[in-house]
């Protein structure tokens, strides 16, 4: 009981945090509109969005990981690190402290460069692998547009008519942190992991690209959130996804509620491909196999420091990243599911508390997706280099074209998307339907063995059954190794 107080209590100070910041966001902006000159609030939002929410976020998630891992593995976590004041010595304040040896371990730790290493390359590769994954955000859209004080504020960084575009072109500017990074070192084992994660990241980056290909023939544009002044500033992927393909109630005013055009219902293949892809991007588990720990050598090999920390710094901002991204594209952004409409009255004379109202339920579903992710990663193991490319080109791909082909087909159709929608609904019910089915097993005849197909009431395999009718273990016998020392395929007992 303890434990689930302590949850629901920290659920509830994030939430309450992310209110606090979002209403300080909307504030400074219509101040500084105000007082410097129009535009300013762009400003104010990357110092905000970009340092105040996607970093701290992702620093926070050092620990967080560690926490969450510790809760699924039923086990205590991060609890050694103290701080040496008087009432905190036995205290471990929820892991924070090993965040602070963390920080302080990066930034004092050697600043190791071999002496072969082309030093300027050595040294770009982790700057272009934080750099672009940090300036993805600049285009996620973190609440809505409001007139605050007779100043309008918009919760983005950067709104070109090119979003999407601007976002797979960025990505793919990742690749060449680690490539680069693998290479400059000047080192063979580096260079293999370079190649590895070059090919990885490549690979997914045709399905990640082809994914959105359905979304843009849907909302028929490729804008993140919409530009102020134009004929198209209702046509932005955030601002379409408000609307309600079938409303129930709500057309006399009253409390709206309906089916919303959000991107995972129109377009839940395209959401598993850019879901799965981007993962695969984060060069996370269980798509890690460009850095294991143990028994591969990854790209960062030769790097200590602060430099082997942007490495580390930068997978968690991509989870941030890849959390705010999707749930623009597929969980309408900050819109509500339901009562949009009447929030939006309700809240008409309220422009601060609108904004803050919507900005921090974008933030809750940016963490319910980080937590997906963390979920991933603490459940499925390492997958070998073979089965991520045979995901990459033989199961997303084919997936991706599928559905562009059928989305541009439903919607020359049916420009309301209504039967796209159908469509989308029928493809959750089937994953739903295979993700929930179990396996049943095999009903046996009444009075034989397991093995009566087989044997006709012998052991498994036809062995003949032991005395009491037990059945002996099954002899596999496997072809020897050309040396003849063991056989092939055997198995060796872990060492774990």
């Amino acid at each position: 009981m303890k434990r689930i107080f302590t949850v629901l209590f920290g659920i509830g100070l994030i939430v309450f945090l992310f209110a606090a910041l979002t209403a300080l966001a909307y504030a400074v902006g219509a101040l500084v509109e105000e007082h410097l000159f129009a535009g300013a609030s762009r400003l104010t939002n990357i110092v905000f969005l970009m340092v105040f929410f996607v970093m701290i976020i992702a620093t926070l998630l050092t620990v967080a990981e560690r926490k969450w891992s510790a809760l699924i593995q039923d086990r205590i976590g991060p609890n050694r690190a103290r701080i040496n004041l008087p009432g905190l010595r036995n205290a471990p304040l929820a892991g924070i402290p090993h965040l602070i040896a963390d920080a302080l371990k990066m930034l004092t730790k050697e600043d190791f460069v071999p002496a072969l290493a082309n030093s300027f390359i050595f040294k770009l590769g982790p700057i272009l692998a934080f750099g672009s994954v940090f300036a993805l955000f600049a285009v996620v859209p973190a609440g809505p547009s409001i007139t605050l004080w007779g100043q309008r504020v918009d919760m983005v960084v950067s709104t070109p008519d090119f979003g999407l575009l601007y976002l797979l072109a960025i990505a793919s500017l990742a690749v060449y942190g680690t490539s680069l990074a693998g290479w400059a070192s000047n080192n063979k084992f580096a260079l293999l992991g370079g190649v590895r994660a070059s090919s990885q990241m490549i690979s997914y980056e045709v399905a990640l690209g082809l994914s959105l290909v359905g979304l843009i023939m849907a909302f028929s544009t490729v804008q993140m959130t919409p530009i102020v002044g134009t004929l198209a500033a209702e046509t932005g992927v955030s601002t379409g996804q408000a609307r309600y393909l079938w409303q129930l109630t709500g057309a006399d005013g009253g409390f709206d509620i309906g089916l919303p055009t959000w991107g995972f219902i129109i377009q839940p293949l395209g959401f598993l491909g850019f879901f799965a892809a981007s993962f695969a991007e984060t060069k996370r588990a269980p798509f890690d196999a460009p850095e294991g720990d143990s028994e591969i050598i990854g790209y960062f090999v030769e790097y200590s420091g602060m430099k082997f920390g942007l490495f580390m710094i930068s997978e968690f901002v991509e989870v941030v990243v890849l959390a705010g991204v999707t749930t623009v594209l597929f969980f309408g952004g900050w819109h509500l599911p339901f009562g949009g409409e009447w929030v939006a009255t309700q809240l008409k004379d309220f422009p601060l508390l609108y904004g803050t109202l919507l900005g921090t339920v974008f933030w809750v579903k940016v963490l319910g997706l980080i937590f997906i992710q963390m979920v991933i990663r603490w459940t499925f193991p390492r997958f070998r280099y073979d089965q991520i490319q045979t995901l990459g080109w033989k199961i997303l791909l084919p997936m991706g074209l599928v559905n562009v082909f059928a989305t541009g087909a439903l919607v020359l159709w049916d420009p309301s998307l209504r039967y796209l929608a159908l469509f989308g609904l029928l493809q959750i019910a089937v994953v739903l339907g295979l993700t929930l089915s179990s396996k049943e097993e095999a009903q046996e005849p009444r009075g034989h063995g397991p093995g009566h197909a087989l044997g006709h009431g012998h052991g498994p395999g036809g062995l003949p059954a032991g005395a009491h009718g037990h059945a002996l273990p099954a002899q596999t016998h496997l072809p020897e190794s050309l040396d003849g020392k063991a056989p092939v395929g055997a198995s060796v007992p872990s060492t774990h």
